[in-house]
């Protein structure tokens, strides 16, 4: 990462909503892998393992915050999702395939996507008095709407 867009996310991140910070891990999250994909075709296996690294502690850290919840139906979906992630990474490092890293990148940008569209609709990462097993305590919320929002994705 260029000094400049170590800048630029340092600035994005200091002002963040907790689906911001979502949003934000999901950005490096997502380049980590197109990295990674650029470094498989250029047989940089230095580089792609850096980056697939990097992805897979991001990951970690992202499952660490579900299991930190207060669990529910999304907080599955995710670790699954995330698990998934985690074995598709290994088998494209086994494969050798920047495609399959692809794939995934396409898959983090969704849930990104999904995540974004919950923060730009104003519902609170985490709403006082209310729970991620209670999706009608998000201001504007209801259980059908923030499952629509949050989880149209399939992994």
């Amino acid at each position: 990462m260029s000094p400049t867009e170590m800048a630029y996310r340092k600035t994005a991140v200091g002002g963040a909503s907790g689906f911001g910070l979502l949003v934000a891990l999901y950005d490096t999250l997502a380049g980590d892998l197109r990295r990674a994909a650029e470094a498989e075709r250029g047989n940089d296996l230095e580089k792609r393992t850096q980056e697939l690294n990097h992805a897979l502690l991001v990951i970690a850290h992202l499952e660490d915050r579900v299991t930190r919840g207060s669990g529910g139906e999304l907080a599955d979906q995710l670790t699954g999702f995330y698990r998934l992630l985690r074995r598709k990474i290994i088998e494209a490092q086994a494969k050798r395939s920047a495609a399959i890293l692809e794939e995934q990148m396409n898959l983090v940008l969704k849930l990104r996507e999904a995540w974004q569209g919950l923060e730009m609709r104003g519902i609170s990462a985490r709403p006082e008095g209310g729970s991620w097993d209670n999706p009608a305590s998000y201001p504007g919320g209801s259980a059908a709407s923030f499952r629509q929002g949050a989880s149209h994705w399939s992994a």
